[in-house]
């Protein structure tokens, strides 16, 4: 019973851990760039492995981009967009040890005994970079990553949450 207690509390703050840690959010940008000199983008590449997720990473980054003042243009932005989106499993490892009653039992001694378990993760990764169009120069890039879920509406959710905060502080001011 013991036992049972030890693995459900644990499990719980590891659990607890990882939702309050959420998404990784990063973004970096040329300091030298007054970005209010950008009005009108046009998209580059989104690569994300298939066309659904393609679709659902510019309607979601398109979306941001308009809230911020920028109108998407079909050729010759001010600025051209490239997003890339991959997956990858991520694994841990969870050691349980068993025989507190006595003190911790190092080397062998005692009757302690310890269980290893390999959680496996699902991390979705996406890298906005946006690029001046007529130096071809990255101005700016942002990249997150996520755990996934094996809903695909709750991952188009998390995505479009993900961008809300990779692009609140955009565009950069000085």
């Amino acid at each position: 019973m013991k036992k049972l207690y030890w693995l459900s509390l644990v499990g719980l703050l590891l659990f607890g851990s990882l939702c309050a840690f959420g998404a990784q959010i990063t973004t970096d940008y040329d300091h030298s760039i007054n970005f209010s000199q950008y009005k009108t983008y046009s998209w580059l590449k989104v690569q994300a492995g298939d066309s659904l997720w393609e679709d659902r990473i510019k309607q979601d980054i398109d979306a941001q981009l308009a809230a911020k003042g920028w109108t998407k243009v079909d050729s010759n932005g001010n600025a051209t967009i490239a997003a890339f989106q991959s997956t990858h499993d991520q694994k841990t490892l969870d050691t349980f040890y068993d025989g507190f009653g006595g003190g911790w039992r190092w080397r062998g001694f005692g009757d302690s005994m310890a269980t290893t378990t390999t959680e496996v993760t699902r991390i979705g990764s996406l890298v906005v970079d946006i690029f001046d169009a007529q130096t071809q120069k990255l101005i700016w890039r942002g990249k997150q990553s996520d755990a996934l879920s094996g809903n695909p509406n709750k991952n188009a959710e998390k995505l479009a949450k993900d961008l809300g905060s990779l692009f609140k502080h955009f565009p950069p001011s000085h």
